[in-house]
């Protein structure tokens, strides 16, 4: 599974430039995948450079998820914060702390004789994790154009907030090749990377039998909404079963419909990934 436009090998590039220029980054993560939507190489990008996680659509997963990832970050030593970039919540405990953080730079340009100048904060992530969202939320106005698919964003862009924090937008940033597999169908699912570049019936397949997995989803979630037997615990076979049932045998159709209804929320807020022990 690959996806790597053009633009986003332009902005990599770009983004590796400015990060110089940060005094703090902010980086975003879908909450209901928070290991598969980091880049592999963000850590050796970012170095000491103050960072803050923000697991955003926090209202797509359970209080249970919420917690046990808050409590294992919290033991990596990581600032975190979950918010809704729609809705604006965490948006202003976001931007309080980003100037906390950053607060030691001024201080150290007036020991040198130096006018204060605004806090630079960069957000950066995956396409469609909500980075644009966020920012307008922090601005309580659409200055970054934003909508729910990947590949809005495609040019770096500074906005001011306040007189003393400036956001840098970034478009999403992915490596060229996606070498975890597992990590690359969840995007997928979570709608995190274009439709183009993925199978709809596969994904959904794999999707099906890891909500059977999920104890407070299960196999009678999919068959009490569907109102057909997942006897075979099978994913491939469900999606078949639901493609003859509700669509003229059209599995494109059937499994579009499975990740549409897991998008919303039809079989319950969860997390597809909880911390590993």
């Amino acid at each position: 599974m690959q996806w790597y436009p053009g633009h986003i090998g332009k902005a990599e590039k770009e983004l590796k430039e400015q990060l110089k220029l940060m005094d703090v980054v902010i980086e975003v993560r879908d909450a209901r995948i928070p290991l598969s939507t980091t880049h592999p190489e963000m850590d050796s990008w970012l170095g000491n450079r103050k960072r803050i996680l923000v697991l955003n659509r926090e209202d797509m997963i359970s209080k249970a998820d919420r917690n046990a990832w808050a409590a294992y970050f919290s033991r990596q030593g990581m600032k975190v914060i979950f918010a809704n970039g729609k809705l604006g919540m965490g948006s202003t405990k976001l931007g309080r702390l980003a100037k906390d953080m950053a607060a030691n730079v001024n201080i150290k340009r007036r020991a040198k004789g130096l006018l204060p100048r605004a806090v630079r904060a960069g957000i950066v992530g995956y396409p469609n994790v909500g980075k644009s969202s966020l920012i307008n939320r922090l601005l309580k106005r659409r200055m970054c154009p934003a909508a729910p698919r990947p590949g809005i964003t495609r040019d770096l862009k500074w906005v001011r907030f306040g007189k003393d924090l400036e956001l840098l937008d970034s478009p999403g940033i992915l490596p060229m090749r996606i070498s975890d597999q597992t990590a690359a169908i969840k995007l997928a699912m979570c709608d995190d990377i274009g439709e183009r570049s993925y199978d709809v019936a596969d994904v959904a397949a794999v999707l099906v039998q890891m909500l059977i997995r999920i104890p407070s989803v299960g196999a009678k979630a999919l068959q009490d909404r569907y109102k057909i037997d997942n006897d075979c615990l099978c994913g491939k076979t469900f999606v078949q079963k639901l493609a003859l049932h509700l669509f003229s045998g059209d599995t494109h159709q059937a499994a579009f419909r499975i990740l549409a209804d897991f998008r919303k929320g039809k079989f319950g807020w969860v997390a597809l990934e909880r911390p590993p022990r």
